[in-house]
């Protein structure tokens, strides 16, 4: 009796085993990098990067005031040191329509270029602003939006003289917040245990409980207006449709990582997931497969941001001046496993 339970514990545990492995993908590794490792003087993190209308043109942001500008997309890099004053300031987000730029920044810093970036005029923020600036939109001329981190959202159509509040109630202290191309936005709270939806005329935002026990790390939207998440553990989930709540399976990009992923996202069939020590995958299949990119394994950074401005350009942000660039004359013409 005591062997049948046994051996009826052991067959247990393999199908538990098996369970748990469902959608837990092996990331293989890319037939080529198409990412260019960029090292700046500085030993910022960085959080943020956008182009003027010439795609050459362009600006860089993160910790400790760090602003850094280009005219060569993004090859090369030129420091900027901005009179701001003896505060500690962490710049947190830019934006561009055109040649009017706007740059957002803790503990209340916001400020508007009409001339490409020659210069930068400080917008004056009350010291009652709910929360701290935690990310800005240029719109359209003399339009943009700002948020903070408590989920206040303002409107601004005559460059930031006034601003209109968009949404009545806060949402709490977030870990980050993202924005849709049409408007809608998504909170993580502080502690990763629910999420925050916000769509334009609402007047509160609406709470969210995650869908399984991990906490969440990261969420975002895919340019057709669907949601991911990043949830603690390394795994990932997509929505189906646009209905905020409508999961997905949980994705395991890598089964036995021990470190988290940080941000997550898309470039043309492409999904491209970034995180802490130099970790880089991508999946051209909605997720169900995924690339290493092994070359940049031994990059001394966490990788925190990826941005694509267009179709031509890709950066992946991290720490101590490290920014990776797209390069698509090196971009793998298929993806393969390397021999």
């Amino acid at each position: 009796m005591n062997l049948l339970l046994s051996k009826l514990k052991q067959f247990i545990i393999v199908i538990s085993v098996g369970l748990l492995c469902v959608s837990c993908a092996v990331a293989t590794s890319l037939s080529s990098n198409p990412w260019d490792v960029i090292t700046l003087d500085t030993d910022a993190t960085f959080a943020d990067v956008a182009f003027t209308d010439d795609h050459n043109h362009g600006w860089l942001v993160g910790t400790k005031a760090s602003l850094f500008e280009t005219l060569d997309g993004g090859d090369t890099w030129q420091e900027k040191i901005l009179e701001l004053g003896d505060e500690k300031i962490t710049f947190n987000g830019v934006s561009f329509y055109g040649e009017e730029g706007w740059i957002s920044g803790e503990p209340f810093i916001l400020l508007h270029t009409v001339d490409g970036g020659k210069n930068w005029e400080r917008i004056p923020l009350s010291d009652q602003l709910p929360g701290a600036p935690y990310g800005v939109t240029a719109l359209a001329p003399n339009t943009a939006e700002m948020i903070t981190n408590l989920g206040a959202i303002y409107k601004t159509t005559d460059g930031g003289k006034n601003w209109k509040a968009l949404v009545e109630g806060a949402v709490g202290v977030a870990r980050n917040v993202s924005r849709s191309p049409s408007g809608k936005y998504v909170a993580v709270s502080a502690r990763g245990n629910f999420y925050s939806t916000w769509v334009p005329g609402d007047t509160e935002w609406t709470p969210h409980l995650r869908n399984s026990s991990r906490r969440l790390q990261n969420m975002g939207f895919f340019d057709d207006e669907r949601l991911w998440l990043i949830a603690r553990g390394g795994r990932i989930q997509l929505t189906s449709s646009k209905d905020f709540e409508d999961w997905e399976d949980v994705i395991t990009p890598e089964y036995s990582t021990s470190w988290g992923f940080l941000d997550l996202a898309t470039h043309e069939d492409e999904i491209w997931l970034a995180g802490g020590s130099g970790n880089l995958l991508v999946s051209n299949d909605s997720g169900l497969t995924w690339f290493k990119d092994r070359d940049v394994e031994d990059v001394p950074s966490n990788l925190y941001r990826i941005v694509f401005p267009n179709s031509d350009q890709g950066f992946v942000l991290g720490q101590q001046g490290i920014v990776l660039k797209y390069n698509p004359d090196n971009a793998p013409p298929e993806f393969e496993e390397q021999a």
